[in-house]
């Protein structure tokens, strides 16, 4: 099946509606730079949420995951926690609060809170903060633009549309200009319209996205109605042991090949790796990216919390009806679909091949729509991020600080397009610096951690050890893959380990932070931790302060939470699979953590 004009109609209809949004919402993004950037802070919590979320379900993500479902089943819940999945649960119950207690418009601004304006090393980790940042959105920007128009090539074939161009295309560059086209789109309604166009567009694509989603899982329960999967003992259990035990052979022998690549045939032992540094990952807070972002432009503290609640709930049931309902209908119909490789098959065509062949015309406008959409949201949102660092934190910080409002607006004009055109240059030249920029954005992730998790819990960290830990932590990721072979979860706790010493080290090696700054920061984020002596102080000048205790129920609030968010993965998947007695069962979890956390989360939520 291939595009038709129906569908098409929908793609060009979403298109003008995008670019509409960016010039109606320009005037109220302009007002000042917390609007253009942030809202104004006055966004409610669940459009910011739905933003959020809508970012979060991205084409490539998504490729990937419906990849994992069909190799490995109900297993493959667990997978993403690689990210971890579940930080989206710590900052819910209580980092994100944190977080926006600060005030700041950006995850560098926020240092100064934590560290001060002046002393030695605060300049380096704010330095050290912004270029992460914008390494990570340049990643990001750059491949994103280059899968979308892969993706897109598959729907509309360059061969029907090269006549009508007046200039030849070499086929390896198709993508790229199919990238490039959408990339303007999404980058005129973003860089007009700023946070008030992205949430709004977020909000219509997220329609269009649960439409979608809730069609394909519709269309595979009725092709698997009165149905068996062909598929081996043991994959529509969620449950593992210490080896995955998942045998192909008789079936498709190609996945027995992937789940060896993988590395993850040791699922208990992958399983532990994957919580250890997940745990620490998340008690870290979010990276500066589009998500944190979300959470400095929300309301209050009080509204960031449910915000960032809000997305595991309205995220995961409707992107994972769309990974089961694909995967569905690729099992039932695996030898019509073509999803071989050079290497043999590749999975992670599966959700284009599967979309192509058996989504009837309308409903694939709509999710080619929603996908594209998805792109969009990914991309204006990780721009926003970008043009906030740079305007914020390196233009007014460094270059103009008295900057009238007019040339503040410029200046986010500028550096959205500047950043636009970097990123597509990079994704030109995506052959030769994939692997290198891959590189370096997982070498910065992999040396965040220790340094953003200390921050945090422990009052004697300072400037120096957060810049010390970050640097040592980026320095062994970039050299671990000349030395370790295999899966990089595994070396993780060395890299941690390194960082970890890289902080403690860097803290001892310069003074604490200034006590005014630590006494105002413990006053107005309210973290717990290894904070006695500055509540000491605090204690003696404000006898009447309330501490922080609630590290116990936060942390059981933390593990009802992710139970949860397991639940709302596997509950559309027991939908498709008619698994009625599981998903009964699922169901009174969900409600049953839903009442606790009315008590113990919802009802106790403050400012």
């Amino acid at each position: 099946m291939r595009l038709t004009l129906f569908d098409a109609a929908i793609i060009v209809l979403y298109l003008i509606g995008m670019v509409m949004i960016g010039w109606f919402l320009r005037k109220k993004a302009r007002q000042n730079k917390e609007s253009y950037l942030m809202g104004g802070k006055q966004l409610p919590w669940y459009l910011l949420g739905l933003s959020d979320a809508s970012d979060m379900f991205d084409i490539s993500g998504t490729m990937w995951m419906v990849a994992l479902c069909f190799v490995y089943g109900m297993k493959s819940i667990w997978i993403p926690w690689l990210w971890p999945v579940f930080n989206q649960v710590f900052n819910m119950m209580y980092l994100s609060k944190w977080l926006r207690r600060s005030n700041a418009n950006t995850g560098a601004e926020w240092l100064a809170t934590r560290f001060g304006l002046s002393g030695r090393g605060v300049k380096s980790s704010h330095n050290v903060v912004v270029a992460f940042a914008l390494l990570g959105c340049l990643g990001f920007l750059a491949y994103g633009f280059v899968g979308l128009g892969k993706f897109i090539e598959i729907f509309v074939p360059w061969h029907l549309v090269q006549p009508y161009i007046p200039f030849y295309v070499s086929p390896a560059y198709v993508p790229h200009v199919y990238g490039i086209i959408f990339t303007l789109f999404a980058m005129f309604y973003s860089i007009l319209g700023g946070m008030h166009s992205i949430v709004l567009s977020d909000m219509i694509k997220y329609i269009i996205m649960t439409v979608g989603c809730f069609a394909i899982a519709g269309i595979a329960m009725v092709h698997l109605h009165g149905k068996s999967l062909p598929v081996p003992d043991g994959w529509a259990n969620p449950f593992f042991g210490w080896k995955l035990d998942l045998d192909w052979s008789a079936l498709i022998a190609d996945a027995n090949k992937k789940i060896a690549d993988d590395g993850y045939g040791l699922f208990g032992l992958f399983f532990m790796m994957m919580l250890f540094k997940g745990v620490f990952a998340s008690l870290a807070g979010p990276a500066p990216n589009y998500d944190m972002q979300k959470v400095l432009s929300s309301r209050s503290p009080k509204e960031a919390s449910k915000m960032t609640g809000f997305v595991s709930l309205i995220l995961l049931p409707v992107r994972y009806s769309m990974i089961i309902g694909l995967t569905v209908l690729a099992l039932l119909y695996y030898h019509q679909l073509d999803v071989k490789g050079a290497g043999g098959t590749d999975f992670e065509r599966i959700l284009p091949a599967a979309i192509n062949a058996f989504l009837p015309a309308g409903i694939l406008g709509i999710v080619l729509t929603g996908l594209l959409g998805a792109f969009m949201g990914t991309f204006s949102g990780t721009l926003n991020a970008a043009q906030a660092y740079i305007v914020n934190d390196i233009y007014l910080k460094y270059v103009n600080p008295g900057a009238s409002n007019k040339k503040i607006i410029s200046m986010n004009y500028t550096v959205g397009v500047l950043t636009v055109a970097v990123s597509i240059v990079l994704g030109f030249f995506a052959k030769d610096v994939n692997s290198i920029l891959q590189w370096i954005v997982g070498a910065l992730y992999g040396g965040y951690i220790a340094a953003n998790m200390l921050k945090w819990y422990w009052w004697r960290f300072n400037a120096s050890g957060f810049f010390w830990g970050m640097i040592c932590g980026i320095a062994a990721a970039l050299i671990f893959p000349f030395i370790f072979k295999g899966l990089p979860l595994y070396n993780w706790p060395l890299l941690f380990l390194i960082s970890l010493v890289g902080c403690v080290a860097g803290t001892y090696a310069a003074p604490p932070t200034a006590m005014d700054t630590l006494k105002t920061f413990y006053r107005t984020v309210k973290p717990w931790g290894f904070w006695a002596p500055v509540h000491a102080l605090v204690i003696a000048e404000d006898p009447g302060f309330q501490a922080n205790r609630r590290f116990g129920l936060d942390m059981f609030n933390v593990v009802l939470g992710i139970i949860a968010q397991c639940c709302l993965t596997i509950l559309p998947m027991y939908v498709v699979l008619w698994c009625q007695w599981p998903l009964l069962v699922t169901v009174c979890i969900l409600v049953v953590i839903a009442f606790i956390l009315k008590r113990t989360w919802w009802n106790k939520l403050e400012n």
